[in-house]
């Protein structure tokens, strides 16, 4: 029998996450605290497709899904193996009509955070896509994928608890971050510490700075696919990693 896993929502860091001082050494101490998951299901605020789509079932390349970066950060690699079981174990849960994209690899929300926790790349990893950004209909996505948590697989949610690209801070200083990111931050560590899933749902009107804290939302939405998947023990629910970072917020969470 494989031991039940957790499910955790994590704020990715952009491709400079390697470089950072604290967040690496964050990441690599969570993975070591975790039970050794059989494999690793990925839904990352970068990927929006819908019907909900499955991503290669077999090593191919990284999806760099972003510009401007200095050159070597497009040279980074992650081959862990594919899991062609789990994609269909997904798809019977999921049930409906499922997108099959068998040449899409990773893309940065899945491997930048993967790279620090698991490092030899030796867990099989499986991206889906975000079907919606609907709250209530991702909640419904994480409790169909939910027994999967009882095959050893660990479920993992991809955003960041705010973003805001235009308000970036560029102080280092995480003392200065900005009120608004300072402020949802505060929302949301209270209100998933009260289990009060009805306020989270509708965060983009209960939370202070709320349009501000995600003037998009698909970098939140990751959290409702886990929240789902861990509904069952939300009264586990704990922050395992904190603070800012260039003013946005990286908490991360973990049920169960």
């Amino acid at each position: 029998m494989s031991e039940r896993m957790p499910v955790i929502y994590l704020s990715h860091g952009a491709p400079p996450l390697a470089d950072d001082a604290i967040w690496p050494g964050q990441l690599a101490a969570w993975s070591a605290d975790l039970p050794c998951p059989e494999a690793i299901l990925v839904v990352s605020a970068h990927w929006e497709s819908a019907p909900l789509a499955i991503g290669a079932t077999r090593p191919v390349p990284l999806t760099y899904d972003f510009w401007g970066f200095p050159e070597h950060y497009y040279h980074v690699t992650y081959p862990a193996p594919g899991a062609p079981e789990l994609a269909d174990k997904v798809r019977k849960l999921v049930g409906g009509p499922v997108h099959e994209d068998p040449e899409r690899g990773l893309d940065h929300g899945a491997y930048v955070p993967l790279v620090e926790m698991y490092p030899d790349a030796d867990v099989p990893v499986l991206q889906i896509s975000m079907p919606t950004l609907d709250p209530e209909r991702l909640l419904a996505l994480g409790r169909r994928l939910a027994p999967l948590r009882d095959e050893g697989v660990l479920i993992v949610g991809s955003g960041f608890f705010t973003h805001n690209l235009r308000a970036l801070s560029m102080d280092p200083d995480p003392a200065n971050a900005p009120g608004w990111s300072r402020e949802f931050d505060a929302w949301g560590r209270e209100t998933l510490a009260a289990g009060d899933l009805d306020a989270l749902l509708d965060f983009e009107h209960r939370a202070p700075a709320g349009r501000l804290a995600h003037p998009r939302t698909e970098h939140f939405a990751p959290l409702f696919v886990a929240l789902g998947a861990g509904e069952a023990e939300l009264d586990t629910q704990r922050s395992v990693i904190d603070g800012f970072w260039l003013g946005m917020a990286k908490r991360s969470v973990q049920l169960g």
